[in-house]
C-alpha cells in the first residue's frame, strides 16, 4: 500500500465521483480507477458499491476513511514536524547559565529565541561554570552560557563577548580621591572575591595579579556587590556588573585588570540545529552591541 492510493481512496471518498475525484487530483481517470481497483484487491475489501449513476462507500469503506484520514494527517503532520526540527524551529533546548549571565547577554538572547522560535521548549538551569561542564558532560543540558576557559576536548566553545573587568568600590572609599588607581593602590584594601567554585578561572587570575588581601567570598557576583556596597571590601567584576545599579557602590577602570569572557559552550559531537540556532542567535545579538 502506498501513501499515493490512500490520497486517490480520500478523493473518491470525499467527492463520490470518479471524474470529479480525477479532475482533483489532476490525473485522468482510468489510472485513478485502477489504483482503487488495486487497494481493494490488495486489502482484500470492497470499499466502494458501483454503478452507472452513483459511487457510495460501503460500510467497511466509511471506516476505513475515517482512520485514513486520521493516519494521513499525522503523516503529514510527522512530515512538518520532522523537517521543522531539522531546521532547528522545533523541540526542546536545555540551556544552563551562570548568574552574571542574567544581567548580560543572556535576557536578550533568550527574547529574541524565544520571538523567532516561539514552538520551541527552552528550559533554563541556573548553574555556576564547573557544574554546566559536568551537566555538559553527562548529557543533562545542551548548551552552558558560562565563563571560560572550559578544559575538556569534548566540549566546544564560542566566545561570544569579552571586555576588561572593573574594580568595585565602595562609595566614600578613599581610592575615590585618586585621579587614576593603580595594582599598586589597591594592595592594602580587603577584597570580596567570587568563590572558585563559581568561575574558578577569575578567581585564580585574581590571585595572581595582585594577591589581595580576602576578606570574603561569595558564589553570586550579587552578592559580591552587596558586600562591597556594605564596605567589606573591594571586588574586581565583569563590566557588565554595573547593570546591577547599586547605587552604594563606584565602578572604576583600572589598567591590567583581567578580561571577563562570555562563552557558549556545547558538546562537540552535538549535531543539534537547535544548539547552532543559539549559538548563532547569541553571536548576533552580542554582535549588535558592539
Amino acid at each position: 500500500m502506498e501513501l499515493r492510493q490512500l490520497h486517490y481512496f480520500i478523493a473518491v471518498a470525499e467527492e463520490l465521483n470518479f471524474s470529479r475525484a480525477a479532475k482533483r487530483l489532476q490525473i485522468t481517470q482510468p489510472p485513478l480507477s485502477m489504483q482503487i481497483q488495486n487497494l481493494e484487491k490488495e486489502l482484500d475489501i470492497l470499499l466502494f458499491y458501483r454503478n452507472n449513476r452513483r459511487v457510495e462507500l460501503t460500510e467497511a469503506g466509511k471506516r476505513f476513511y475515517e482512520d485514513t484520514i486520521k493516519i494521513v494527517s499525522l503523516l503529514e503532520s510527522s512530515v512538518e514536524n520532522a523537517k521543522r526540527i531539522h531546521k532547528g524551529k522545533l523541540g526542546h533546548l536545555r540551556v544552563g547559565f551562570v548568574g552574571s549571565a542574567t544581567y548580560d547577554i543572556l535576557p536578550s538572547v533568550l527574547q529574541d529565541f524565544r520571538r523567532f522560535y516561539p514552538d520551541v521548549q527552552v528550559h533554563l538551569s541556573e548553574l555556576s561554570t564547573p557544574a554546566q561542564v559536568e551537566a555538559l558532560r553527562q548529557n543533562e543540558i545542551d548548551v552552558g552560557v558560562l565563563r571560560p576557559p572550559v578544559i575538556d576536548d569534548s566540549l566546544c566553545t564560542e566566545i561570544v563577548s569579552i571586555a576588561p573587568c572593573m574594580l568595585a568600590v565602595p562609595k566614600h572609599h578613599p581610592l575615590l580621591e585618586l585621579e587614576n588607581v593603580t595594582l599598586a593602590d589597591m594592595k592594602p584594601y580587603p577584597f570580596v572575591l567570587l568563590s572558585p567554585k563559581t568561575w574558578p578561572g577569575l578567581y585564580h587570575e585574581i590571585l595572581g595579579l595582585c594577591n589581595p588581601i580576602i576578606q570574603q567570598e561569595a558564589l553570586e557576583f550579587q552578592t559580591v556587590i552587596g558586600l562591597v556596597a556594605a564596605g567589606m571590601g573591594l571586588a574586581i567584576v565583569p563590566r557588565s556588573a554595573m547593570n546591577l545599579h547599586t547605587q552604594e557602590v563606584v565602578y572604576i577602570d583600572v589598567k591590567q585588570l583581567p578580561l571577563a569572557s562570555m562563552g557558549i559552550t556545547y558538546r562537540c559531537n552535538d549535531r543539534s540545529p537547535l544548539v547552532k540556532t543559539f549559538c548563532d542567535l547569541a553571536q548576533k545579538e552580542t554582535a549588535k552591541e558592539t
